[in-house]
């Protein structure tokens, strides 16, 4: 293993987190008080509770997933897309590392990214309601999972773009709904029996029932299976890179 041809990837890619550090602070902070103002204060002040936790309590694991999916894709889709835009991208493939410490040093620094936006969020939500976690061990493996999945995808959506209107179609037209769809702002057990059903089959909303148990010990599946899900995927997204440097698909192109 190749740690400082890693260290030196990741080292780049934060120091270009780092010199927007206040655009990556702010943004977060202030998207999550809107947050709080709409759904919170509007919403809330129509719906008390859901399953006996205050709706502005209930909405956080919900917002704190949104914010950790979006990020943690965006990031490692651009970090990897735009050396492939420059021509940077052989250099790289030239040098003495395999497509596993390529993999760790973009997708470690997206991950670490994103896991950061997350602390952020659950700072700002502590201003705005009392939150207690009950599962504070199983919060934060259900978040490094999280964010380290969702940065493999953004990962070979970068390698798969071929512009930068591609690099934003899956994120705008694909994940944000389906988090949105995910029970981020709900419970799947509001929706009629119909809905529920069709709601099962959107991945999100496993990951955002696992990550809510491990706050109020509420879950629309059993955790069992949340963490079956983001497994699973975690696994096909490795094999999805894994497969996109053993044939070279869109990366010498």
């Amino acid at each position: 293993m190749n740690l400082p041809a890693i260290w030196a990837i990741y080292k780049f890619e934060m120091a270009r987190f780092f010199r927007s550090i206040l655009q990556s602070f702010v943004s977060p902070v202030i998207s999550t008080s809107l947050y709080f103002v709409v759904f919170g204060a509007a919403i809330g002040s129509r719906i008390d509770q859901v399953e006996g936790v205050s709706y502005g309590a209930f909405i956080v694991p919900g917002l704190v997933m949104l914010s950790v999916m979006t990020q943690a894709i965006s990031n490692a889709s651009f970090g990897i897309y735009f050396p492939k835009f420059i021509g940077t991208i052989y250099e790289l493939l030239s040098a003495p590392v395999n497509f596993l410490e390529i993999v760790l040093g973009f997708v470690g620094a997206a991950a670490t990214k994103a896991l950061f936006i997350g602390v952020v969020i659950l700072g700002t939500a502590a201003f705005f309601v009392d939150l207690q976690i009950m599962h504070p061990v199983a919060m934060v493996i259900f978040l490094l999972l999280t964010c380290m999945s969702f940065s493999l995808l953004g990962f070979i959506i970068g390698i798969w773009a071929r512009n930068f209107e591609q690099l934003q179609l899956v994120p705008l037209l694909v994940v944000t709904p389906l988090v949105f769809l995910g029970g981020s702002f709900y419970s799947i057990s509001m929706l009629p029996p119909a809905w529920q059903t069709v709601a099962y089959f959107n991945p999100v909303v496993y990951l955002v029932s696992g990550f809510r148990w491990s706050f109020f010990g509420l879950a629309d599946v059993p955790i069992a299976v949340s963490l079956l899900a983001i497994a699973g995927f975690t696994a096909i997204c490795l094999a999805a890179v894994w497969w996109i440097f053993k044939t070279g698909w869109r990366i010498r192109t």
